[in-house]
């Protein structure tokens, strides 16, 4: 596996891994690398430095470098969706596994109307869908609250 950082016409930067050179050359002609924040195919290679993993007692001996939490967005895309989330949990009821029923209940006028996320399985979201309740999956997956 080969790891590539990569970048579109439009100047978004993001890394993707390929199982080898061939593979990437490929792909790219086939015009199947796409920038994972627009989706644009005019997708070069970015100027990177090689990965070298130093020596196991060398390794040892030295601290490793301070790196970005985990949980902290990286790239701008990453930081949207991480906004996107914070927006949807601050205004809206997280409804869990009973998305779908509360969902028709509240497009039904049997429950009041709000801003709800949750879950729901491809069927239950498809059985909405056809019968013209608004839905729309998230780019995320929920987290479950406990109590």
């Amino acid at each position: 596996m080969i790891q590539y950082a990569l970048k579109c016409a439009d100047g978004h930067s993001f890394d993707s891994w390929f199982q080898s050179s061939d593979a990437f050359d490929k792909l790219h002609a086939a015009g199947m690398v796409a920038c994972a924040v627009c989706g644009s195919t005019e997708v070069e290679k970015s100027v990177m430095a090689p990965r070298v993993q130093a020596s196991r007692d060398k390794a040892k001996a030295q601290p490793d470098a301070p790196s970005r939490p985990l949980s902290e967005p990286a790239s701008p895309a990453e930081q949207a969706l991480a906004e996107l989330r914070r927006r949807i949990e601050a205004n809206s009821d997280y409804v869990g596994r009973n998305f779908a029923a509360e969902a028709r209940a509240i497009h039904d006028g049997e429950a009041p109307a709000r801003s709800i996320y949750g879950e729901a399985r491809p069927d239950e979201a498809k059985a909405l869908i056809e019968d013209g309740i608004p839905v729309a999956p998230l780019p995320f997956r929920p987290q479950r609250k406990s109590n």
